[in-house]
């Protein structure tokens, strides 16, 4: 009987992700199962609300991706009732979502994801000379003196003499699987550290224009917040001056700490080349110039890749009925019309039914239904979203900025395109994309300014806000590229309230369990032929499943709170 792993909860930065693995010989995983563990619902609490409410709704699926929920459901109404956003307010979405892309990116590489690849307790053996030596040969970032890091490593010595690592606790450290010297150790601590700090400064510019973060606010017909150069109660002068410097620090960091710790990094693990999954990518784009009806404006492209075949980019309509579709056979939920048909999300139902085993259990039976997400496909193609399926997709594509960076990356590791289908591959993506959105905050600042500048300060257009101008029925789609991939709202207006509405998150796409014919999803087909040095410290799943980021709060479409049992890892 081959052995079975289960990791039970993967995410750092949320649980409500269960893993079972089963390893074939040599300690290769053969075979591997997504469960999402929380229903949350939303789309039946949204039901009979006020169509122009439902982003305040919607955005609270989830405190990570703090503001695209509430993008994608205001495109989603606006599209249903054919209301038209003044400039300023497209500027400012597009900026606060450049400035959630780079903020989530940072976040990730450094504090959902760089401990897989760092060992945290090998850096109390670094040299700080040797450490200090390295930092000023790959990059100019001034806090790279032999103290500095002196300094830090005395801090983490403490940290471990206490018995009580903090925010390093329940690490595999020591792990055989880890490759990088002590002194890059240190290094990579010092800018988890580092970034933790910096990350909070960038969402001011959520602040600026949403009035808070998490969960800035929104306005369907623009956004809610005042502009006049000449006010202290609006945004100004000295407000907009305070914007600008937060992107330039954002770019210097990301320029001198961000990248080069990812190819520093990434040097050391050239070899691992697992997590390639499944070779299919879909993109909805964003980031529109126009209209957002306008896909050809979009500065992130629209569009699938299927069999990593590059040359040929097949065209995406969320819209159509047979191309984007979600299935239940393996999901705790049922359908009118069967469990097996793909309903697409303007035909879609939530009907939750658990028919799981009663915690606390070993494993799940994974022949029947065994998650609480939903299986979408697109054409019946399980596929991948997230920043490498956008990076591949512009690459393709020809996009400038992309190629060069891309180039740029795989030049300095010494290794080919096909590296990028991979584990590594997906977390230097995330990389490359980071540098861009950042280039994108100072863009639509740049716009923002240009359009301040001739006198328009409108943010809002309110013309439409009149239920009685309403049509009887209609329907709309919103989308947006959230940090982890492709998000799309759907929504059914009538009567003046929502009759249904449906969400296809990222992390559904790439979690989701096995469909009717047995095709695997994102994270399954990625884990098989995966050695394990030490499957008792399953370092390796983590690696991998990490590299999509995942985030199941909005996934998941509630787990009985009766068990005691918070984190288990067992082999059988």
């Amino acid at each position: 009987m081959a052995k079975k792993i289960v990791v039970d909860p993967i995410p750092r930065i949320e649980g409500h992700l269960r893993i079972e693995a089963k390893l074939g010989g040599n300690n290769v995983i053969e075979d591997a199962f997504s469960s999402g563990t929380m229903w949350r619902g939303i789309e039946i609490i949204l039901k009979g609300r006020d169509p122009r409410d439902a982003w305040a709704f919607a955005e609270r699926i989830c405190g990570v991706c703090t503001t695209v929920h509430a993008l994608a459901s205001v495109r989603c109404v606006e599209d249903a009732l054919g209301i038209e956003t003044p400039k300023n307010a497209k500027i400012i979405r597009n900026l606060m979502n450049a400035t959630q892309q780079t903020q989530d990116h940072l976040v990730h590489f450094y504090h959902l994801h760089a401990l897989d690849w760092v060992d945290v307790v090998s850096a109390l053996k670094a040299d700080p000379k040797e450490t200090s030596r390295i930092a000023q040969s790959i990059s100019p970032w001034p806090k790279s003196s032999p103290g500095y890091f002196r300094d830090l490593q005395q801090k983490l010595v403490g940290f471990v003499e206490s018995g009580q690592l903090g925010i390093f606790s329940n690490g595999y450290w020591g792990h055989p699987a880890y490759k990088l010297p002590p002194e890059v150790n240190l290094l990579a601590v010092a800018h988890y550290l580092e970034a933790l700090d910096f990350q909070k400064e960038i969402v001011k510019i959520h602040t600026v224009f949403g009035g808070k973060n998490p969960h800035p606010n929104y306005l369907v017909g623009g956004m809610a917040c005042a502009i006049d150069p000449n006010r202290n109660t609006a945004i100004n002068i000295e407000v907009l001056s305070m914007v600008k410097k937060i992107i330039e620090d954002t770019m210097v960091f990301i320029e001198q700490v961000y990248i080069p710790d990812l190819i520093a990094i990434a040097g050391f693990y050239k070899d691992w080349l697992y997590g390639g999954g499944l070779g299919n990518y879909l993109c909805y784009g964003d980031f529109p110039e126009n209209s957002v009806d306008d896909a050809s404006s979009l500065l992130w492209p629209r569009g699938a890749i299927l069999d990593k075949d590059l040359s040929t980019i097949h065209d995406v309509d969320p819209r159509d009925l047979s191309q984007v579709t979600e299935e239940v056979s393996h999901s705790w939920y049922t359908y009118s019309n069967g469990d097996d048909k793909g309903l697409h999300p303007w035909e879609g139902e939530t009907s939750p039914q658990y028919t799981g085993p009663k915690p606390p259990f070993e494993f799940l039976d994974t022949d029947k239904k065994y998650s609480w997400l939903k299986t979408p496909r697109w054409k019946n193609h399980p596929m991948e979203v997230g920043p490498l399926a956008r990076v591949l997709l512009a690459y393709a594509k020809g996009d400038a900025m992309i190629k060069d960076t891309v180039d740029m990356v795989l030049g300095k590791l010494d290794v080919g395109a096909e590296a990028l289908f991979s584990t590594l591959g997906r977390t230097a993506a995330r990389g490359i994309e980071c540098l861009q959105t950042a280039g994108f905050m100072k863009h639509f600042y740049d716009q923002l300014i240009d359009n301040i500048k001739t006198g328009d300060y409108r943010t809002a257009n309110t013309e439409l806000w009149d239920p009685s101008r309403w049509p009887k029925e209609a329907k709309g789609f919103g989308y947006t590229e959230a940090p982890r991939g492709a998000l799309g709202h759907w929504i059914h207006i009538k009567d003046g309230k929502i009759e249904d509405y449906q969400i296809v998150v990222p992390s559904t796409w790439n979690a989701s369990p096995r469909d009717a014919n047995g095709a695997v999803g994102a994270y399954e087909s990625a884990l098989k032929g995966t050695p394990m040095a030490d499957p008792e410290k399953p370092l390796e799943i983590l690696r991998t499943v990490h590299s999509f980021d995942p985030c199941l709060a909005c996934a998941s479409h509630v787990f009985d709170m009766n068990g005691n049992e918070i984190t288990k890892v067992t082999i059988v």
